[in-house]
């Protein structure tokens, strides 16, 4: 592959040093603005080019990392050039490789390609790309060569559906994002309780870190504990009655879900008086949560 990247911002120059580091043939990066395809091309000891057309000409696949809504419009512009037999591929992970209308007519192969990983700076989130997960969906021609590719970078992926990709985008945005909001909030109860901002994130850290790891070790039902679990609908009935009525709406649905989890845990580890002991407390705790 002779790469060339569209787009010089966090993902495009991550992902261009990440394949040079590799010994990857990266072409350069053309961008609107021609100083940040200059920069990019510095970082990763590429080309940088003033014109898409020259980009595309000296390059036989196509990486495109702009935001979501500018993907449609650099692909109609580049409908207007020769693309025969490339490869062109977009980083997005709500859309799929639908967005490049057309593009059979144009001999060229569409797919997308998304690595699971928050992007916080332009130079350094590249150190993360090598144990990142990757999705990918589209054309067969392109996906076995985007695989092949992966495969040789060591990275972990996985087919996806064209019509999953918003359902996709949103698990991990939930992951990501969600659990930010969420960590707000604790952040912000403590602090409501007279802790500083420091003292919250240093309070919070054994707590925060231990429960990611033993998720990711073990999994959402067995990291389990707390007043649901045990069937305490009075700390349950405590916690909401001290809550504004925002995070008391949030509280209140996580709840109903850890009830869920807690019915599934023990269920599956088949704990006969265990949900029998708690049979009372979860009814209990369902009055409580249903709002």
């Amino acid at each position: 592959m002779k790469t060339g990247i569209i787009g010089a911002g966090r993902v495009g120059c991550s992902i261009g040093k990440y394949l040079t580091d590799r010994g990857k043939a990266v072409t350069g990066y053309y961008s609107q603005n021609y100083e940040s395809a200059l920069a990019a091309s510095q970082f990763t000891g590429t080309g940088s080019f003033r014109t898409m057309e020259e980009l595309v000409a000296l390059s036989d696949t196509l990486f495109i990392t702009v935001p979501d809504g500018q993907i449609g419009a650099v692909w109609d512009r580049m409908k207007g050039m020769s693309v025969d037999e490339r490869i062109v591929c977009h980083f997005s992970g709500s859309l799929s490789s639908d967005v490049f209308t057309g593009i059979g007519e144009k001999k060229a192969y569409g797919a997308s390609i998304h690595p699971m990983l928050a992007f916080r700076d332009k130079f350094s989130s590249y150190g993360q790309l090598n144990q990142c997960f990757f999705t990918l969906e589209g054309n067969p021609y392109a996906v076995c060569r985007l695989r092949e590719l992966l495969q040789e970078l060591g990275n972990p992926y996985r087919m996806i559906r064209a019509e999953d990709k918003a359902k996709y985008h949103c698990a991990a945005s939930v992951l990501s994002n969600d659990v930010l909001a969420l960590l707000d909030m604790g952040f912000a109860l403590l602090g409501q309780c007279g802790f500083t901002e420091e003292e919250a994130w240093h309070a919070a850290s054994a707590l925060v870190r231990g429960n990611v790891e033993n998720i990711l070790a073990n999994g959402t039902l067995a990291s389990m504990t707390g007043p649901v679990l045990r069937g305490d609908a009075e700390t349950v009935g405590k916690h909401l009655g001290v809550l504004g009525k925002e995070e008391r709406e949030v509280h209140r649905l996580l709840a109903r879900r850890l009830l869920k989890m807690a019915r599934a845990r023990l269920e599956e580890e088949k704990d006969c008086a265990g949900i029998e002991r708690l049979r009372a407390g979860y009814a209990r705790i369902e009055e409580t949560v249903k709002g």
